[in-house]
């Protein structure tokens, strides 16, 4: 087995939240100094040229992030018109953000029953929600709300105007739309607009 590569995995899988030395080491089955050696080489991995992340130390947790000279690159993709529009899973994470807001990317998962963590990285980067405190849970994990942009995105004046839980029609095998589809979606006639986040 390549540790190293199990720990490549691990940290992307984590995502925001980190992977502590700690947890590391418990997943492992490793010694500090086997779980450091590790990370150190993944460390200088990252560092090459042809590399375009990096290993960060942040808040006690070792994470995954992009190298800041690309930058200007990742912030083509943003403001690029194409990947403007979101995805059934971005719709999907949204509106559970919206009604249950503030929440945890956690609480997120478990109500939809995969990893969120990318998808909500993706609506960060949008701007669409942001970070709005910590949790008192154990671990004090990062809470998340909407943003007044994902008010203007769907035409909102204040969060108030989402349609009531009660008032949308949820789980008709026939028509499987998401939460916001028969009020606020605008290009219907053009499907080929609606891409992966």
């Amino acid at each position: 087995m390549n540790k190293e590569a199990v720990t490549e995995g691990l940290l992307f899988v984590v995502g925001e939240d980190g992977l502590t030395l700690t947890q590391l080491m418990d997943i492992l089955e490793i010694e500090k100094e086997e779980a450091m050696t590790i990370l150190t080489n993944l460390k200088a991995k990252y560092e090459l040229e042809m590399s375009g992340i990096r290993l960060n130390f942040l808040g006690n947790t070792f994470k995954l992030t992009t190298k800041k000279e690309h930058k200007e690159f990742y912030q083509k993709l943003i403001e690029n018109p194409e990947s403007n529009t979101l995805s059934q899973a971005a719709l999907e994470t949204l509106a559970i953000i919206a009604y249950n807001q503030p929440v945890t990317r956690t609480q997120v998962d478990e109500i939809r029953g995969v990893n969120s963590g990318q998808v909500m990285r993706k609506l960060v980067a949008k701007n669409l929600i942001k970070e709005t405190g910590r949790s008192d849970a154990v671990g004090r994990p990062i809470l998340y709300k909407t943003t007044s942009d994902f008010l203007d995105y769907f035409g909102l004046a204040t969060i108030e105007e989402l349609p009531k839980i009660e008032e949308l029609k949820i789980g008709e095998a026939s028509e499987e739309t998401d939460l916001y589809h028969s009020r606020y979606q605008e290009n219907e006639d053009k499907p080929e607009e609606i891409e992966q986040l």
